[in-house]
């Protein structure tokens, strides 16, 4: 295989085409055919995301500097990628980790996900054939696994992968803290960080914490047909059951200290003092994805409208996936 960072480069420069063909425009819409919560102009942003965000020479060169063993030969190994689907080429990321860490990726997409995943396979075997990545069929010999799941996914694959090394993520949700005096722009940044993807991902917040006294002003974007159903649901549920809540037009604000059980519902808590929010985090943190705030520090902390679009090293669960990688070469 030719040089890795020159590999993803040439397949960033592609990607900033995508969309703008009639062949790259039937790729979105069979993507949108086959799983109706990727909207194509979500679709297209996750693809720019990556492009632009990911696949760029100096990102990757700067990333992969701090990893310098990751240069010295190994024997590759067999790495199985098992993928999730929620939101649209979510797991490009651990695909591009195992190439670059000169590893072997066998590739096992979502259903939900499958269309977009096999088109950029098939893009990197167009820019150099000898890409060590294939999709997985049963039976092919496994080394190491990193599967993403939900939570009742993630104890089958303790199970199902208990003989070798796995790095295994489940169910996470994420959290804004605000201090009361954020700007419009800011409101309409953290609207973005709950409602992209049809708040969908791991990165996607879902609830908030704001100072006693507050008042939240998010601002309910257009939804797709499929949430909007959610939230008839829920909003049904609560008027039957006389439950308090906010209608923001296509979902409840509920005030409760934990994270919603319905993708419609944004809680909300409100705080006396910044130091109770830290305790609820630290006490959390396994269900925890990020923090998107500028009041509260905090390690896997976001700017406002910046939750959907992580970094090269804003490592999913907080796992760094190449060090991880590293530790298979002993």
């Amino acid at each position: 295989m030719n040089d890795v960072v020159t590999l993803f480069t040439e397949l960033g420069s592609r990607l900033r085409h995508f969309g703008s063909d009639a062949a790259t425009r039937r790729v979105v819409e069979a993507a949108h055919a086959a799983n109706g919560w990727f909207l194509p102009e979500e679709i297209l942003r996750a693809v720019r995301a990556i492009a632009d965000g990911i696949l760029r020479r100096d990102l990757l060169e700067a990333w992969l500097a701090a990893y310098p063993s990751l240069s010295q030969p190994h024997t590759p190994h067999n790495v199985l990628v098992v993928m999730a689907g929620n939101i649209p080429l979510v797991g490009f990321f651990d695909l591009l980790c195992v190439l670059v860490a000169g590893d072997r990726c066998l590739v096992k997409p979502s259903n939900k996900d499958r269309v977009l995943m096999e088109y950029l396979l098939t893009q990197l075997h167009a820019i150099d054939p000898t890409v060590p990545a294939v999709r997985y069929e049963e039976g092919m010999p496994v080394d190491a696994v990193i599967a993403t799941g939900s939570d009742n996914a993630n104890r089958y694959f303790r199970t199902r992968y208990a003989g070798i090394p796995s790095l295994l993520r489940g169910s996470r949700q994420s959290v804004a803290v605000l201090s009361g005096r954020e700007t419009e722009a800011q409101w309409s940044g953290l609207s973005d960080d709950i409602w992209a993807y049809s708040g969908l991902g791991c990165r996607s917040v879902s609830l908030l914490f704001l100072p006693r006294g507050a008042e939240p002003k998010l601002q309910m974007p257009a939804v797709n047909s499929k949430y909007k159903n959610n939230y008839i649901q829920q909003k049904a549920l609560f008027e039957m059951q006389g439950l308090p809540f906010r209608d923001l037009g296509a979902a409840l604000l509920v005030e409760e200290r934990a994270f919603p059980n319905a993708l419609s519902r944004i809680n909300c808590s409100y705080y006396d003092s910044l130091d109770e929010v830290s305790a609820w985090l630290e006490a959390h943190d396994n269900e925890l994805q990020c923090v998107v705030s500028e009041c509260l520090a905090h390690s896997r902390r976001t700017g406002f409208g910046q939750a959907q679009s992580p970094s090269l090293t804003d490592y999913p669960d907080d796992r760094d996936v190449l060090a991880w990688l590293e530790t298979l070469n002993g």
